[in-house]
């Protein structure tokens, strides 16, 4: 057993229960790449500050062209948005006002954006990328073979909108890790097992990959005021009643109030899952493909700068 964050065995006193289940079914994208989208569908538009979760799964030639961005934080683009831009676009992608985190389960794919910034992330490799006022960048299988991650979108508060972008990365080797009883956690973002990772997040945002060993179980603390979710990758498991059913992977589960999750692994196989948390903006969301603003006003004046290529892009290419 392991406990993070909490000074009790038995996990905690008012557990977080799944209040909302949904199963990410695959959808062919274009020539080559499968998604399993859990957030930024119908049954779960956004969870505040979170705007998108896909699990992607790519083979050349497909990948995710040039594309912009304004006011995210992101973690892989909207994958059939891409697919379909670089028909008519030299493989760039524009994103505004979010950032993005893109992390490589298996694979790797190299980026570039229109600053001249360019490297590869590997399997176990984070990128997490600010866009702010905007950036246009591109992603592309790098290798043979199936290429395999997620991607996470996650908003800016109106008043970080704005700001330069930015990357962080953390090869796979530079992620803390922490293990104990069977249980072993990447800390991509946030704390866990008294062990905290040096990416900083403009949205207070925790992003843990845990792996349970059979019979395992974990207890991890979550701030009370946060939304939280968690996305099976692998196997199954019981979370947040001792007594609940299990649940198997492609599975996304929002979490309901509470202090933290507990977690069980009762099957004979590893149990592999992501558990993210982030403050609550409380804020108008209004999005167009990959710009993400707090009024339509914004939204118009966006696309105007791209077109023009001014405040911020001035080194856009249409």
């Amino acid at each position: 057993m392991s406990v993070s964050g909490t000074n009790t065995s038995f996990g905690f006193e008012q557990p977080r229960l799944v209040a909302k289940k949904i199963l990410a079914k695959p959808q062919n994208e274009g020539d080559g790449a499968v998604v399993r989208r859990s957030i930024g569908r119908p049954e779960l538009k956004s969870l505040d500050p979170f705007l998108m979760l896909d699990e992607f799964e790519v083979s050349p030639p497909a990948g995710f062209p040039d594309h912009p961005h304004r006011g995210i934080y992101i973690i892989i683009p909207l994958i059939d948005f891409f697919l379909h831009f670089h028909q008519s676009h030299d493989f760039m992608l524009c994103l505004i006002g979010f950032e993005t985190v893109t992390y490589m389960l298996q694979g790797a794919f190299t980026h570039q954006d229109f600053m001249g910034h360019k490297g590869t992330i590997r399997t176990g490799d984070v990128q997490w990328m600010t866009a702010g006022r905007g950036i246009i960048h591109s992603e592309m299988p790098a290798g043979e073979g199936a290429q395999r991650g997620l991607q996470l979108w996650i908003n800016l508060s109106a008043k970080d909108k704005m700001i330069e972008p930015r990357y962080q990365e953390l090869v796979s080797e530079d992620i803390p890790k922490a293990e104990k009883d069977g249980v072993e956690v990447k800390i991509i973002a946030g704390e866990s097992m008294g062990v905290y990772s040096p990416v900083y997040t403009q949205t207070p945002t925790m992003y843990l990959d845990f792996t349970l060993k059979p019979n395992a179980q974990h207890h991890q603390s979550i701030p009370e005021s946060w939304n939280a979710f968690v996305y099976i990758i692998e196997g199954e498991g019981v979370f947040g009643l001792q007594k609940s059913a299990p649940i198997k992977a492609h599975h996304v589960l929002v979490l309901g109030p509470g202090e933290g999750l507990s977690v069980w692994n009762k099957s004979s196989n590893p149990l592999r899952f992501i558990l993210a948390g982030g403050q609550p903006l409380n804020e108008p969301v209004v999005q167009h493909g990959p710009f993400v603003m707090n009024t339509q006003a914004e939204i118009d004046k966006t696309i105007e700068d791209y077109y023009y290529s001014k405040n911020g892009f001035e080194m856009a290419r249409h």
